[in-house]
């Protein structure tokens, strides 16, 4: 299928790679349907792109490359609704707020995006009761001494 992109125009994809999110995203719940593209072939992050509308494409990374010890436990009812069965079958993104200059830009570690890659079903899951922020530094100011 072709679908219209907002950062790499007119793509084909096959349908075994949209990902699905019963709930669609906070802020989008009526879009459910989406694609995970690479930004470009250097680059660490991804887009995970609507296939219904167009302008709305959120810019991702792995939230492990930038923060070492990040880490949380998903809840029983988020490993239902993912249908996760073992945890090679879990990825994990971050959605980024890109900024300029781009060394600002921060990351929502208190709101992950997990995807269950066996199935294709995703959830942008909200983490309560946790030090994370929506707007984590990716890149931290170094300490001049």
């Amino acid at each position: 299928m072709k679908i219209e992109t907002k950062y790499h125009g007119e793509i084909t994809l096959e349908e075994t790679s949209i990902m699905h999110f019963q709930n669609g995203l906070p802020g989008f719940i009526e879009e459910k349907k989406f694609v995970l593209l690479p930004l470009d072939s250097e680059s660490p992050f991804m887009i995970l792109q609507s296939i219904v509308t167009k302008d709305l494409g959120f810019i991702l990374v792995n939230p492990f490359q930038f923060f070492h010890s990040y880490e949380f436990e998903l809840s029983a009812v988020d490993k239902e609704l993912l249908e996760i069965k073992e945890e090679k079958d879990v990825a994990v993104w971050t959605i980024l707020t890109v900024k300029d200059p781009f060394v600002e830009s921060t990351a929502n570690l208190q709101a992950p995006v997990i995807f269950n890659i066996r199935n294709n079903v995703g959830k942008q899951v909200i983490l309560n009761h946790t030090m994370y922020q929506t707007r984590e530094k990716l890149f931290p100011e170094k300490i001049e001494k």
